[in-house]
């Protein structure tokens, strides 16, 4: 069972990391839907705000509450979201809260917290915060599920992949798991080739719609990214058949080669020097995301 401090602590970054995710997601769909969806566009819209006041509200609370591992780990924020933020507005049209990211880079983290170190009622605010996160992250699983359903029938077009749509629901999946666990004051039961390979595809589907989103004539990069999805493709394959050291050493390398990858990507994108479809906060999306799967592979290792 998770202490206080743990359950405390645990449940911020969890939420300050999914819940960017989450919001990021709904911009992607709001921004990538036809005028004629417009009942589509203003449900994405009004989930999107709904999670940037609940972001809103974690980083009020996460100031001095989680550690400083998590912040220096840059998968909360990275030094381009923000930029990223601001041109995919202006390129979209669509809003978003630049004042959360700004807030964000302020974040000051800890280390060996006390016992008595927050305020009795923490716990309490705490898990009223995962709540209304699990609730609104139903609503959005049932919104993409919705979307998918529809595609699939030939009802609804949209600008992204199918399987784009399910990864993504994926995502909200294992982040509604998460936080059912946290409630019950306990961490999520994955084995490690469970979490490994969920993250693992993750990485190499990153890479596959990269190559997909990337302009033809951008020839080095998608054989580049196309290299990565056969990567951790391979990784899935055999974790159960390796060693666990073995198995994080390798995921440990494949992540760090991916990060790097898509920082230069991110880069590349807000300097307008690739040619894509890719939205320039899209980059920096796949970039975070890459980050938190680095520190948990730096835990496990």
């Amino acid at each position: 069972m998770l202490s206080n401090n743990e359950f405390i602590r645990i449940s911020l970054e969890t939420n300050l990391f999914f819940q960017r995710i989450m919001k990021e997601h709904l911009l992607l769909i709001e921004t990538n839907l036809p005028p004629v969806e417009s009942g589509n566009i203003v449900e994405a819209r009004v989930l999107k705000r709904g999670f940037e006041k609940l972001l809103s509200e974690t980083v009020h609370y996460a100031n001095r509450a989680i550690s400083e591992d998590a912040i220096k780990s840059n998968e909360f924020v990275t030094p381009y979201t923000l930029k990223a933020e601001e041109v995919t507005s202006k390129l979209t049209g669509a809003s978003i809260d630049t004042d959360i990211t700004k807030d964000e880079y302020d974040l000051v983290g800890i280390t060996n917290i006390p016992s008595n170190y927050f305020r009795d009622n923490s716990v309490d605010i705490v898990k009223d915060l995962n709540q209304r996160s699990i609730n609104l992250l139903e609503q959005v699983i049932d919104f993409k599920k919705k979307l998918l359903a529809k595609i699939s029938e030939c009802e609804l077009f949209i600008s992204l992949y199918f399987d784009l749509i399910v990864h993504i629901t994926r995502e909200a999946e294992y982040y509604l798991a998460a936080l059912k666990s946290l409630q019950n004051r306990e961490m999520p039961k994955l084995t490690l080739c469970e979490e490994l390979n969920f993250w693992s595809n993750i990485m190499g589907e990153h890479a596959s719609f990269i190559d997909g989103l990337l302009d033809p004539t951008e020839k080095g990069l998608k054989q580049t990214a196309m290299t990565f999805t056969e990567r951790f493709e391979r990784l899935v394959d055999k974790c159960v058949r390796t060693p666990e050291s073995q198995i994080i050493q390798e995921s440990l390398q494949a992540t760090n080669a991916i990060q790097n990858f898509k920082r230069t990507a991110t880069e590349g994108l807000l300097n307008c020097e690739i040619k894509s479809i890719i939205q320039p906060l899209l980059a920096d999306h796949v970039l975070r995301e890459a980050n938190h799967y680095l520190r948990l592979l730096r835990a496990m290792d």
